[in-house]
């Protein structure tokens, strides 16, 4: 009774100035690039003073890492369990489930790095996704599945994410189409465990 509600603290923490410096930015930087986003800009959108800004982050860089940090705290949370887990199909289901609510829950970040592939490839998160992926492809693939099945199994993690851009033109619910994605990536990962083959 006396608890606070998901609800009040995610509005407590977009009340919060850093959270705000974060969305604005993200928004900036989605709007017209990065590149073209200064820190000024931001301050400016904000209301506050550029060294207001500074107090909280002293460059761009720092911004995009820390809602990196904070966006996918939960893949990391998720990777942490699957690390102690058998490679049963059942480990591997949770995972690709998680994996799709973490992925939603951070799209406007995926959606930046997306669409800013090549300066992402530049900045520190490039190398912390690219870690990431690789701790959440040892942790689904069995390493003595057949290549075939290892691919299925990578296939359903990169499906997760192709299908939060590639649909986005298509005239669904977004929850629809995200349940559809992860039936796809769910199929693919229990085909690499049960081995299944074409006739």
């Amino acid at each position: 009774m006396g608890g606070t509600t998901d609800g009040t603290r995610r509005q407590q923490r977009r009340g919060d100035t850093r959270q705000r410096i974060q969305d604005v930015a993200l928004d900036l930087f989605a709007e017209q690039g990065y590149e073209k986003t200064s820190l000024r800009e931001i301050a400016e959108h904000l209301g506050v003073t550029k060294a207001a800004l500074y107090y909280h982050f002293k460059t761009k860089e720092e911004i995009i890492v820390s809602l990196f940090e904070d966006l996918t705290k939960p893949i990391q949370e998720l990777i942490e369990w699957g690390k102690g887990q058998p490679h049963s199909l059942e480990t591997k289901q949770e995972i690709i489930r998680r994996y799709s609510e973490a992925l939603r829950d951070a799209a406007p970040l995926f959606r930046f790095m997306q669409e800013n592939q090549a300066t992402v490839r530049e900045l520190r998160i490039g190398e912390l996704f690219k870690n990431r992926m690789i701790e959440m492809r040892d942790i689904i693939v069995d390493p003595d599945a057949d290549l075939v099945d290892q691919v299925r199994c990578i296939s359903a993690m990169f499906t997760l994410h192709a299908g939060m851009f590639v649909l986005q033109d298509v005239k669904a619910d977004p929850e629809e189409k995200r349940r559809a994605v992860l039936e796809v990536a769910t199929d693919l990962v229990r085909q690499a465990h049960a081995g299944t083959r074409p006739a």
